[in-house]
């Protein structure tokens, strides 16, 4: 059983389930909110009368236990991986960041819900040892005891379970964005991902000059109507972040031109702030945003057309990542230790005996041995340590390769062939083309050059024989 597990497809199967489970178990944890919630934000709900309105807010839900339990998985997972391949490599991987971004802000959520959670139960012990009414409605509570049964529109913005709920939603996008990694596999979805994944490159370029552009009309702006505020008709452009939020819409049609117009009769600000509006959404609607898409078409029509090879290969690359050993079982089955586990930590156990043992033996040798081992140590003192080279030991040919060792030869052999075959065709089409016409040139002016040389020629045995000829007339 244990070999049918670890073999790279059943690996893959394995974690892809796994994986579709936990994404189930996010969506199963919201569901219970989809037709809308039980209690407004100013309304409060608990079990019975002298029941901490916050204790009932905060307890964890069976879901919720269970994608703790993945989680906890996939990050055992992911320091294995750390420790098998080393941080440098792990970081090279952007897959690997997106995983340790995505299970990082996952144990802050449930963290500063687990810190909520004590902060509550503490309240719901004092009001349990200290407080003799029935209903805490009518009780008089300490500040701090009263504060965890106000409704969600009394809390703090920095409550711990406002803040748990912030980061739980960023940790559930960027846990369905990871279904991307497995898309390579599939023939449909694998080149449309990867053409998609290698225009991201052309965005961030872009983003330099969109960015450039947008900071600079947006101070621009504040400057102009910071003076304004209250002395319009929406609070547009009166602070950096209204700033923000009318250009970032404006680029989507989301804002009014009345955000330029004053109250007042000042008439030069707000034609300043027509023109500077009005260039603004030309240049980033008509130019830039279609600039974009000219590259982002561009780009793609050229990783259209290689798109086949770079699937296979991608799809190539997703498979061999599960030929490694180690990391068998998915999350969050790899949290149970296994037989194996139990196996080489006595093979551990048993080294570390062996060592101490030869270590103790070595302590109680005689002098005379003693002795013996510093005549050695002075005669290796003279003897030149051997060089990296030298202490290399080449390894020995495999004499019986596996059927896996041959396939694997015979597709790198025929990569190679094909590569060759390629660039052979490649210079042919090219540089011998090139190669060609220069000797047709070449050969052309060599040709003509013999032929005149063969007129003269001729022309001057022409003229030998009709002297001659001349000649012989003469004396008949």
């Amino acid at each position: 059983f244990g070999q049918i597990l670890r073999s790279p497809f059943m690996k893959f199967v394995a974690h892809a389930v796994s994986f579709t489970i936990f994404l189930g178990l996010l969506v199963i944890n919201a569901s219970d909110r989809f037709e809308g919630v039980k209690n407004l934000p100013n309304e409060t709900i608990t079990d019975h009368p002298r029941q901490v309105f916050r204790v009932k807010t905060t307890q964890f839900s069976w879901t919720e236990m269970l994608i703790m339990k993945w989680v906890l998985g996939m990050i055992w997972s992911e320091c294995k991986e750390i420790w098998v391949d080393g941080p440098r490599e792990y970081v090279m991987h952007l897959w690997n960041v997106l995983d340790f971004g995505m299970l990082s802000i996952f144990a802050a959520s449930f963290t500063a819900r687990f810190m909520a959670f004590l902060k509550a139960s503490k309240a719901q012990l004092y009001v349990d040892l200290h407080v003799p009414d029935e209903d805490l409605s009518s009780a008089t509570l300490p500040e701090e005891v009263a504060y965890f049964t106000f409704a969600r529109n009394k809390w703090r913005p920095s409550d711990p379970q406002i803040i748990s709920e912030g980061l739980y939603a960023i940790a559930v996008v960027l846990s369905f964005s990871r279904i991307a990694y497995i898309l390579p596999a599939n023939e449909s979805f694998g080149p449309l991902q990867i053409s998609l994944g290698r225009t991201v490159k052309d965005i961030f370029k872009f983003m330099v000059i969109f960015i450039m552009v947008f900071v600079a009309f947006m101070i621009g702006m504040f400057n102009l109507y910071s003076y304004y505020l209250g002395a319009k008709y929406n609070p547009a452009f009166t602070t950096v972040e209204e700033s923000f939020k009318t250009l970032f819409w404006s680029i989507f049609g989301l804002s009014e031109v009345i955000s330029v117009v004053l109250k007042y009769d000042h008439k030069f600000i707000e034609n300043i702030g027509y023109v500077l509006y009005g260039i603004y959404n030309v240049t980033m609607v008509v130019v830039l945003l279609n600039m974009l898409i000219a590259m982002i078409n561009s780009s793609y029509q050229e990783i259209e057309e290689d798109a086949d090879v770079e699937w296979k290969f991608a799809r190539a690359k997703l498979w061999l990542s599960y030929f490694d050993e180690g990391r068998t079982l998915p999350a969050p089955f790899n949290l149970v230790p296994s037989p194996k586990s139990f196996y080489y930590l006595g093979l551990r156990i048993k080294g570390g005996l062996v060592r101490l043992c030869k270590a103790t033996s070595r302590h109680h040798d005689n002098e005379v041995e003693m002795g013996m081992l510093h005549s050695r140590q002075k005669a290796e003192r003279f003897t030149p340590h051997p060089r990296p080279s030298e202490e290399f030991v080449p390894r020995k040919p495999i004499k019986h390769p596996t059927r896996y060792q041959k396939i694997m030869k015979r597709l790198i052999k025929r990569y190679v062939l094909k590569a060759q075959v390629d660039r052979e065709n490649d210079e042919v089409n090219e540089g011998e083309l090139k190669e060609i016409k220069q000797d047709i040139s070449s050969l052309r002016y060599e040709l003509l050059e013999e032929k005149s040389q063969s007129t003269g020629e001729l022309a001057g045995l022409i003229q030998q024989l009709s002297d001659k000829f001349g000649k012989n007339t003469k004396r008949h």
